[in-house]
């Protein structure tokens, strides 16, 4: 048994990690996935739906599910694909990356099954590093093609972060400006961005394209911003379904939409093609700082260049 694993209530095994200042994350064997990452002062920084569904193959509303090996509805696979409804292992031997043995750290590992073969007929490993610091949590995910033949595949890949927010119409996110997206709300047509900065006054669905590696959340009320810089994930992501849809979500509360925003590192615009043996690494570090920040008086060259 992995040094810091427990069993919950419902019966899932969760990895918790703990680092000296006192932050801490926890990682669900269930989807490889980010439930909870707490700051030093032992405050929640990611949404965690209280109507989230903890039933095994129901995917879990919150954290930071892995979605794979398609995005959305991106495909003709279930939205999001399946690496979020299965049961993921300790990985023991996490090469070519140097394994680490320390508390802040787990290397999880999914490997297709007879089953998945069926619905998507590419052998694969698909492997998941979280590591915590302090003020900062980073993941790694790494796609391998392990067919024995020559057989290539492609796949689109997104880290979905669900952030916890005061109020989001007190958030406005840095970094995405002047940008082309999809907009999923309409039909995916393309649009470019002509915000300075994105704000929340409805529902969003948005693929941003070659989008920077530095994108910044910041909310006004908490004078907290996150910071989410990504490498091998060149799209990112931003989605909050408002009031009518968060309605119509039954594992979300009517309100939940006003304390959570989605902003996802994503690979979606050019799918990420792999021959046999070939292996795709992405990163994403998510860290906070503290802003005190007016509305209006924001310079987001300081947010995005500030902070090295």
């Amino acid at each position: 048994m992995h040094p810091n694993m427990i069993i919950d209530a419902d019966g899932n095994s969760r990895v918790i990690l703990t680092e000296p200042t006192g932050s801490t994350a926890e990682v669900l064997l269930f989807g490889g996935q980010v439930v909870s990452w707490k700051n030093e002062k032992r405050e929640e920084l990611l949404f965690m739906s209280n109507k989230a569904l903890w039933k095994p193959s129901k995917a879990i509303r919150g954290g930071i599910p892995v979605c794979f090996p398609q995005v959305a509805n991106f495909g003709s696979l279930e939205q999001h694909g399946f690496a979020r409804t299965r049961l993921w292992a300790i990985d023991p031997s996490p090469s070519p990356l140097l394994p680490v043995n320390n508390l802040s750290t787990v290397d999880l590992i999914l490997k297709s099954t007879e089953d998945d073969l069926k619905t998507w007929p590419h052998r694969f490993e698909l492997r998941l590093r979280v590591s915590l610091s302090a003020g900062k949590l980073t993941l790694i995910p790494r796609v391998r093609n392990t067919d024995t033949t020559s057989k290539s595949f492609t796949f689109t890949f997104a880290l979905r972060n669900y952030f916890s927010v005061s109020d989001i119409s007190e958030v406005r996110v840095e970094g995405l400006e002047t940008l082309d997206y999809f907009d999923n709300l309409l039909q995916r047509e393309r649009y470019t961005e002509q915000a300075d900065a994105i704000t929340f006054d409805g529902e969003i669905d948005r693929v941003y394209l070659s989008t920077p590696t530095k994108i910044a959340i910041i909310d006004h009320e908490k004078k907290r911003t996150f910071v989410l810089r990504k490498e091998g994930m060149v799209d990112a992501v931003v989605w909050n379904p408002w009031d009518k849809k968060c309605k119509a979500i039954p594992d979300m509360g009517d309100e939940a939409y006003k304390s959570m925003l989605c902003v996802d590192s994503a690979a979606i615009e050019n799918p990420v093609t792999l021959k046999p043996g070939e292996e795709w690494k992405g990163r994403q570090e998510l860290s906070t700082v503290s802003s005190s920040y007016c509305s209006g008086q924001l310079d987001p060259r300081k947010v995005l260049h500030g902070y090295s």
